[in-house]
């Protein structure tokens, strides 16, 4: 258990009114604990509690010991009434407010709700601690972000060092893997995105079989594991030649990413961040094809509680980490995105991406 993260549940529990969380989301007991549990359809839900007498109530099949939890462990099988249900109410104050993660299954928390027989406010999110918490990266977090973005410039290189070979976006992905492995990521972060031309102009474009054109733009996004944290970058090529129209997509969105990041510091709303970004790609004509928020959250998972968009009126703080992504995408003819990932200082940002943005057209 991480004493230090514990304690400040804890204490927003307290300053909160909130007598009971259940922890259910895999990303966050890992957090909590350094204990990985992928629980599928199963229970493995940590009961964090105002005085401090947590337990933890997790399926048999998982091999996760007391000691290694930090708390005490009820076992449940899959042949318990409810998979374990009445286990994880013995362990509840159910005259008390209980807090229920974000991220369990409806079929847990609709059998919950009836056992205990509650009126709906009797229930909260308890995630609306853990996720605050997450959200602030501790000094060694910040410094994993910065080492596995370091291994990210690296591996972005190293593929648009593949373009002239005309892979198709697929086998594009596979060297990437094999690029991440060299460098001791543990895998990819996300499903990584080559998109060649017009494949382009979609944002979630899934890779085929395309192989790239002259006068292509080339959105590669990709992004990377290491010691449990992730990296997100994107940068957009050109392939040996480009159009003025694609040249005037490129320049805005390089101009709107870095008008964003300027804007970036505490105090500074989200929804300020964004639009530094929105309304200058608006100006130039193209404010109808920036479709997408311009960033997210991101540390354990690469997409965390928390976004930069035109709803978020949170205020930045220092130690927050989140990406700069916005983009312009033309239909049928030409993407382009240009993403980093900051972290929120006392006074400023730090951009954890070091890779060149300037236009770049590879021969």
């Amino acid at each position: 258990m991480n004493q230090e993260r514990m304690r400040k549940v804890l204490a927003e529990m307290k300053e909160r009114k909130m007598p009971q969380l259940l922890v259910s989301d895999p990303a966050t007991i890992f957090y909590l604990t350094n204990i990985e549990i992928e629980p599928g359809e199963r229970l493995a839900t940590l009961i964090l509690k105002e005085d401090g007498n947590h337990v933890a109530v997790i399926n048999r099949l998982f091999p996760v010991s007391e000691q290694e939890l930090g708390m005490p462990i009820v076992k449940v099988d899959d042949t318990d009434e409810g998979f374990g249900m009445l286990g994880l109410i013995a362990q509840l104050d159910t005259e008390k407010q209980i807090a229920v993660d974000k991220n369990w299954a409806a079929h847990f928390l609709l059998d919950l709700m009836k056992r205990v027989d509650k009126p709906v406010s009797n229930f909260d999110i308890s995630s609306k601690i853990t996720d605050d918490i997450r959200s602030i990266k501790s000094a060694d977090e910040i410094e994993k972000m910065r080492q596995v973005s370091l291994d990210n410039d690296e591996a972005i290189d190293r593929l648009k060092k593949l373009v002239p070979k005309k892979l198709t976006e697929l086998a594009m992905t596979k060297e990437l893997a094999a690029i991440y492995e060299e460098l001791g990521n543990s895998g990819f972060s996300f499903d990584p995105i080559v998109a060649y031309g017009a494949n382009g102009a979609d944002p979630h474009h899934l890779n085929d079989d395309s192989i790239v054109k002259t006068g292509d733009s080339i959105i590669i996004d990709i992004g990377g594991v290491k010691d449990g944290y992730c990296s997100d970058m994107t940068r957009t090529f050109f392939y040996k030649d480009v159009s003025e129209k694609s040249r005037e997509v490129y320049e805005t969105v390089l101009e709107a990413n870095l008008r964003a990041i300027a804007k970036v510091k505490p105090g500074v709303s989200f929804k300020e961040i964004d639009a530094a970004a929105r309304d200058y790609i608006t100006e130039k004509g193209y404010g109808e094809y920036f479709t997408h928020r311009t960033g997210h959250f991101i540390g354990i998972e690469c997409h965390e509680a928390g976004d930069v968009s035109a709803a978020n009126h949170a205020l930045v703080k220092p130690g927050m980490i989140f990406s700069i992504e916005p983009g312009i995408y033309l239909p049928g003819e030409v993407g382009v995105r240009i993403e980093d990932l900051v972290v929120a200082t006392e006074d400023g940002c730090e951009v954890l991406n070091h890779y060149p943005k300037e236009l770049t057209i590879i021969d």
